[in-house]
This record gives structure tokens, C-alpha cells and sequence, in this order.
């Protein structure tokens, strides 16, 4: 019975590695019953790695062709990943995982994900070289995540933390962070949505446990929230990458 499910999904249509038909044609080898595919939505101000207006359109008519040509075979589901910055709408997609990777700060979309040295370099001109100044209004950011995009799924929590392995750049225990990341929990865990336990970063190599982290995962579930689990998938290699491990 195939029972593995992938939500998170990302292709050449945005910043992935693979062809839609590729993914597929894993997620069978790999025993998948359930593939959803999660395009980066379009944001105007940075198209480095989100699907362009065009990629948009042929993103979903191709999704929809392999919808048809494997049915009875595997399910698949066309979604998106809506940023929270994002200027096209989400309707009309089967789910919608919402995720931050930008915080507004004088005016400036400042990326939260792309280097540990640009977090640094964005902490210093933008927050006075305070980085739990930074992770704070990433987390006030998030905690509007939901209503802002209409997320059926929360999107990587705990993403400011990427490149903090071994706390490189500050302490996961301090009140300064744990503070604003449990106020944004408490506010999404009552919206009923479901947290990812997000195994990207791990498959990369950058972390060594999945987004979010022990202590804001205990935090999350103690209160009532709940997770499903993702690989965050951009390269098929790596498609069921945490999919099979159970959640603790």
C-alpha cells in the first residue's frame, strides 16, 4: 500500500532541480500514494527563486496534466508556497503552505534565508547589530502568516534559525528569542493550522534536526498544536527525506 505523502515540493519552475514529471516519476519509485507539488509564489521585488508570472501559469496547467495522466496511480495535488510578501493571489490552488522569507524593515524587503553573513550584514544596518531584534520581527512577521496568506499548512517556523547550527549566531535559549517565537506559536496554533516539521535544511546539511526546533516543537505540541511532516523537497534525490521518521 503506498502510504508516503510529500507536500513541500519545488521544481524548475521556481528553485528546484527537477521537472514536475521527474518528481513524479520518484515519488513512484519511492512507494508515494500522495505528491503535492508547492511552487514559490511571485514576488515582483526578487525573482531569484520564486516561479516568474509565466511560470506560474505553465506550473499549473503542467501539474494539472500530470494530475490526469497518473491518475490511479499516485495523487497528485498542485499547491504553492505563498510568501507572505507575495503580489499574486493564491486562489484556485488544491492547499496553500504560507511562509515567511522576508522581513520589512525601512521600507526594504531584507531576505531572512540566504547567507549567515547576510543575516549578520542585515542585523547591523537594520536592527543596530541586534540579532534577536531581527529574529523578533521575523516572528511578529510569522505570527500574521496565516491570516495574511490563507496558509493551510505554517511553513518552516523557525526559518531566521537556518545557518544558527551549534548557535553560531545567537542562543536559542535566550527569552529575547523564545519570547516573540512562542507568542507567534500561541497565535497560529489558534487557527487551527497544521506546523510543518520541515527536513530541508537537514537534507542540505545545514541543521541537524528539522524546522522548528526541539524546545519551540515541545512549546507547540504542550499547547495544543499540530505537525505534518515535509522534506522540503528540491532536488528527487532527496524527495522522501524525513518522510519517514515519526515525530518527537
Amino acid at each position: 500500500m503506498n502510504a508516503k505523502s510529500n507536500l513541500h515540493t519545488h521544481s524548475v519552475y521556481c528553485d528546484g532541480k527537477d521537472t514536475p514529471r521527474r518528481l513524479v516519476e520518484t515519488a513512484l519509485e519511492k512507494g508515494f500514494g500522495t505528491l503535492g507539488f508547492s511552487g514559490h509564489s511571485h514576488t515582483a521585488f526578487d525573482e531569484s527563486w520564486c516561479m516568474s508570472r509565466e511560470n506560474t501559469l505553465l506550473y499549473r496547467s503542467e501539474i494539472a496534466r500530470l494530475k490526469e495522466e497518473y491518475s490511479g496511480r499516485i495523487r497528485i495535488l498542485c499547491g504553492v508556497e505563498q510568501d507572505y510578501y507575495s503580489d499574486m493571489s493564491p486562489e484556485g490552488y488544491d492547499y496553500v503552505i504560507g511562509s515567511v522569507h522576508y522581513v520589512m524593515a525601512r521600507g526594504l524587503f531584507v531576505p531572512v534565508d540566504e547567507s549567515a553573513e547576510l543575516q549578520l550584514e542585515s542585523a547591523e544596518k537594520y536592527f543596530c547589530g541586534d540579532m534577536y531584534a531581527f529574529a523578533a520581527e521575523y516572528f511578529r512577521t510569522v505570527a500574521d502568516v496565516v491570516n495574511r496568506t490563507g496558509a493551510d499548512i505554517i511553513g518552516h517556523f523557525d526559518l531566521i534559525a537556518k545557518f544558527n547550527e551549534g548557535g553560531r549566531l545567537f542562543d536559542e535559549t535566550d527569552p529575547r528569542y523564545l519570547r516573540p517565537a512562542e507568542a507567534a506559536a500561541l497565535k497560529l496554533i489558534k487557527t487551527g493550522r497544521p506546523f510543518e516539521l520541515n527536513y530541508g535544511a537537514v537534507a542540505r546539511g545545514l541543521r541537524s534536526e528539522p524546522y522548528p526546533s526541539a524546545p519551540l516543537r515541545r512549546f507547540i505540541e504542550d499547547n495544543g498544536g499540530r505537525f505534518i511532516v515535509t522534506s522540503d523537497c528540491h532536488d528527487s534525490t532527496l524527495l522522501d527525506f524525513g518522510i519517514d521518521r515519526e515525530i518527537s
